[in-house]
């Protein structure tokens, strides 16, 4: 009995070791297990931080990306700012590429003068004929060529003015000085100044080139030139704004100048033979206010989306030429089918109605306007439901602005469908701001408002004598004697 009861003892004292061993390797474990847990829990914590951080990283780069891929040819900025691969400004436009050699194309009228067209101009006096003969005048055959040139030399005319039967001298206002400039020399300074973007210094010291260093014209003289003509064109202005009110449609845009290091604006306000120009510190609905032709105008105003310029007339008509880059934008950035779709279904909109138009149809038949409205706004649909897979929340932002846009918008961008008189973009408001484009960039903008008010007033005038294809200088040397040049 008592080695049965020792072996018991000794068996359960192993017993009771290999249980607090076990306790031990539990309590081991259930640390270590413990530890792993709380390590596991930090790595998904820094992996969801991570995953955080990656999609934040995405929508960046995908905004940066969007950014950089802005150009002339998906957004409304001008061609200045194309600068893709390092290249110059300009050197990438949105023309697609054709197979034509540059230059003139076959079909294309020519501009040479032809013989014909010269005997017109002797014919009408405007020209000076001189003849100059080789060989022998008293043979009876000769060839006519003819070279066409100016005469370019400094000339003085002596005005002797003198005194009625009491001896009183009446001098004319414009001969109070003893020594003034004629009308040609203030003319053409007015016109390099407008037409040739230069500075005055350059035009004072091309004029006295010209005039072989005789007319010692000064920087302050052509100032006051390019002043005066500004205030002789006053009325011509007002002609032409109180034309503007008569019509049905008028485009407008603004572009960006600097005045004294600021940022202003020039708007102008164009019909085919007709433009406005004004200078303007913004595009605020407050500054449009003082418009006196956007204060009278009960037409159609055709922009590209200036939301403050919907407070003025009685209908607006967008630019489809700018949705469209918009929409170029969204098939490069989204890669989704809706706004391709929506690229061409504009242009075949605009192919048809240029047809119709040809014809003389004022507008679609109903049938046609109903099913264009309707493929336009399927198109709208369709979209909405590509932007709900769109990947990167930026250009899905983006995306959803747009189709907001073209749906709020509708009528305003198919009221070219409706109203054939209504042009399907704003082209031609666009050309007539590239003159102040191109000041901006060569001239670096201007030192005083007055600057910028002066120069809208002598393109106001030149710009539209150029439409008309009246003669600029002949037209400037009226004004210069105080008669309107446009009524």
């Amino acid at each position: 009995m008592g080695r049965k009861s020792n072996y018991e003892n000794g068996m359960y004292q192993q017993l009771m070791e290999i249980m607090g061993r076990l306790d031990t390797v539990e309590k081991e474990h259930k640390q270590e297990v413990g530890e792993l847990k709380a390590e596991i829990a930090d790595l998904k914590e820094e992996n969801r931080l991570l995953r955080q951080e990656n999609r934040l990283l995405k929508d960046d780069n995908a905004r940066l990306k969007s950014i950089i891929n802005h150009d002339s040819s998906n957004t409304s900025l001008p061609p200045s700012t194309d600068q893709k691969g390092g290249k110059p400004a300009n050197t990438y436009n949105g023309r697609k590429k054709t197979k034509r050699k540059a230059g003139g194309q076959k079909g294309h009228k020519g501009t040479t003068l032809t013989k014909a067209e010269i005997e017109v101009k002797i014919a009408s006096g405007k020209c000076r004929h001189e003849v100059k003969m080789i060989g022998n005048a008293a043979g009876q055959k000769y060839v006519t060529k003819y070279v066409v040139d100016l005469a370019v030399e400094p000339m003085i005319t002596e005005i002797r003015i003198y005194a009625d039967k009491e001896g009183v001298l009446h001098i004319p206002k414009e001969y109070r000085s003893d020594v003034t400039y004629g009308a040609n020399v203030k003319a053409l300074a007015v016109s390099l100044y407008s037409e040739g973007v230069m500075s005055n210094d350059r035009i004072a010291s091309f004029l006295n080139a010209a005039g072989n260093g005789e007319l010692e014209l000064s920087e302050g003289s052509v100032y006051g030139f390019c002043k005066k003509l500004a205030s002789f064109s006053q009325t011509s202005i007002s002609n032409l704004e109180n034309g503007l009110l008569n019509q049905k449609v008028v485009a407008t845009d603004a572009t960006v100048v600097t005045v004294n290091g600021k940022q202003n604006y020039i708007r102008n306000f164009s019909i085919k033979n007709s433009v406005v120009y004004h200078a303007m510190d913004s595009k605020s609905i407050e500054a449009l206010k003082g418009l006196y032709f956007l204060k009278h105008y009960t037409g159609i105003l055709l922009h590209d989306h200036e939301t403050a310029l919907y407070h003025f007339g009685t209908d607006h008509a967008e630019c489809n030429v700018h949705i469209m880059r918009y929409l170029r934008k969204n098939t490069e950035e989204t890669g989704n089918a809706w706004s391709g779709e929506m690229s061409a279904l504009l242009c075949e909109m605009n192919r048809e109605r240029k047809e119709l138009l040809g014809q003389g149809f004022p507008s679609f038949p109903p049938a046609i306007l109903r099913e264009y409205e309707e493929k336009y706004f399927s198109l709208i649909r369709k979209g909405e439901a590509e932007n709900k897979t769109t990947r990167h929340k930026y250009a899905k932002k983006e995306e959803k602005t747009l189709l907001n846009r073209m749906d709020k918008y509708s009528h305003n961008h198919l009221l070219f469908l409706h109203d054939f008189s209504v042009p399907f973009d704003d082209n031609i408001s666009e050309r007539d701001l590239r003159k102040a484009k191109n000041r901006q960039k060569m001239a670096g903008g201007f030192r005083k408002e007055s600057g910028s008010e002066m120069y809208c007033s002598i393109m106001t005038v030149i710009e539209t004598l150029k439409k008309r294809k009246m003669g600029i200088i002949e037209n400037i040397k009226m004004l210069f004697m105080g008669t309107p040049a446009i009524f």
